[in-house]
């Protein structure tokens, strides 16, 4: 799945991020995806970071555990 830079989603971990977890972020979380200076962008090899609706940077994430919210 692709994901939008400043969009809303809900972290829900497949298991390459359950094993391999670079994140804060806990199954059912609300996160925005962002883009970190000097990093690569959004959906580079399927991965992304997040950061909390506050603005609390979360971490690594691959893009299939972020989901639309309902």
């Amino acid at each position: 799945m692709r994901v939008r830079v400043k969009s809303i989603y809900v972290y829900d971990p497949v298991p390459l991020d359950l094993i391999d977890g670079r994140t804060e972020a806990k199954k059912g979380d609300i996160v925005r995806v962002i883009n970190k200076h000097g990093a690569p962008k959004a959906n580079t090899m399927n991965h992304c970071y997040i950061e909390t609706i506050e603005g609390k940077f979360l971490g690594l994430v691959c893009c299939d555990s972020l989901e639309k919210p309902k």
